[in-house]
């Protein structure tokens, strides 16, 4: 990694914001859903009926994230091989950017839907154009190492949301939830001055650029015709098993942190402005537990993908990551340790998708490679997006929201050995050279 030029690492530090940034503004709504959803539907925060339609909506709009993030990367995959990876890049940051910060404005709760599937679409899209972007650039000794470089970012943002929210939240306007939302999801405009600046000084790939000249646009319909169907189903399957399971962990963090932390409030009396200060560290602690294991994760993909292979990588990390949840959802653990269990499921449930920005791209060939790693990752999304709708509504309806949402989880432990089952027919790219 150290021999690469200052051209390269530009275009990496660009993707790695690019991809930052989408997480960041990905993760906004589940940190501030708490506060926001009770006082967009006229309900006292804190209260049961509050709690309850938290979890329900939390699901309901993490469902909907997920279905335009699919729909966006099919999208914007097949745009990024037609116009190219930096313009679409641009395009994709500017929409989840705008669509992040519309919500702060919202006078209910559907008009934050609308916006949020605004943000979604950005946010799919921008994937694939960057991870595309960074294969094409890099030498072949340096592919693993500057995607799994990229996917930190994929720890950087929910650090840099946490932050926020804990800042304005819980230090600055802790005695205002029901404004405080508002001023966390400004932030999420941040971005589109970033894509500015990427745009300025990232050229598109000569990769591409060669391959463009020469060939008819990229149909999505090739994915499955040969030679390249066999790729696509082994993509699209493991990244969908990943997706549904990191997906149903994630989108309730921020709630099960919330509610373990209400209920250690209840037991010291504490009063309300000091449950809100314990509810947003707890939540910082969760985020960042989860971060911090997701970062090591990500980075540990690299000697397992080049010495083990991608095959028994991902063995090894879809059978940790099962014991993992089974264990932090099904033991009964104190709330403390399950809040600083996370660290664990971001080691393994998060931390497997470190390969995904080097092992999608292997599969395809340049004028499909946005296309179908795009397509990969983002489809899975549409049978993702079952699981947070019907985690929120089951927990919604117990009469012990957090218990509920805790034994709801402990079944999502369970899809990560749907991968161990298809590893047979999983396609091995270690040592391959990028196809043209």
């Amino acid at each position: 990694m150290l021999q690469l030029s200052r051209y390269q690492w530009t275009v990496l530090f660009a993707a790695w914001l690019g991809w930052g940034f989408d997480i960041f503004d990905n993760v906004l709504f589940n940190y501030v859903a708490p506060n926001c959803v009770p006082t967009l539907l006229g309900l006292t925060i804190g209260s049961p009926e509050a709690k309850a339609a938290t979890l329900l909506w939390t699901g309901v709009l993490s469902s909907v994230l997920l279905l335009g993030w699919a729909v966006g990367g099919i999208i914007f995959g097949k745009v990024a091989d037609r116009i190219g990876r930096t313009k679409t890049l641009l395009i994709t940051m500017l929409l989840y950017a705008v669509g992040t910060a519309a919500c702060a404005f919202a006078p209910n709760i559907w008009v934050l839907v609308l916006c949020r599937i605004v943000a979604s679409l950005g946010i799919g899209g921008e994937w694939a154009a960057g991870a595309s972007m960074v294969a094409e650039v890099m030498p072949e000794r340096s592919r693993v190492e500057a995607g799994v470089l990229l996917n930190t970012a994929a720890s950087a943002g929910p650090f840099l949301a946490s932050f926020l929210n804990f800042q304005i939240a819980g230090v600055l306007l802790p005695e205002s939830p029901e404004t405080s939302w508002r001023f966390v999801f400004l932030f999420g405009l941040i971005p589109a001055a970033v894509a500015v600046i990427v745009r300025l000084f990232v050229k598109e790939p000569e990769r591409w650029q060669k391959v463009a000249e020469n060939v008819d646009p990229a149909r999505i319909r090739e994915l499955f015709q040969l030679p390249n169907r066999a790729a696509t189903i082994s993509g699209l399957a493991i990244a969908t098993i990943a997706l549904i399971t990191l997906t149903n962990c994630l989108a309730f963090m921020p709630a099960i942190a919330s509610g373990l932390a209400s209920s250690v409030a209840l037991e010291r009396g504490l009063n309300l402005a000091a449950t809100q200060s314990l509810i947003e560290q707890w939540k910082a602690i969760a985020t960042n537990s989860c971060s911090i294991g997701s970062l090591i994760g990500t980075l540990l993909t690299v000697p397992a993908a080049k010495y083990l292979g991608r095959k028994i990588m991902f063995s090894i990390y879809f059978v940790l990551s099962s014991l993992t949840i089974l264990i932090d959802f099904g033991l009964p653990l104190s709330p403390e340790t399950r809040l600083y269990f996370y660290f664990f499921i971001g080691l393994t449930v998060a931390g497997v998708f470190g390969s995904f920005t080097y092992y999608l791209p292997e599969l395809f060939p340049t004028r499909l490679r946005a296309t179908g790693a795009g397509f990969c990752y983002n489809a899975g999304r549409v049978f993702a997006a079952i699981g947070p709708l019907l985690i929120g509504y089951l927990a919604s309806q117990g009469t012990n929201t957090l218990s509920t949402a805790i034994d709801t989880l402990f079944w999502v432990g369970f899809i990560p050995l749907l991968g161990i089952a298809f590893m047979p027919w999983a396609i091995e790219t270690k040592g391959l050279v990028l196809a043209d």
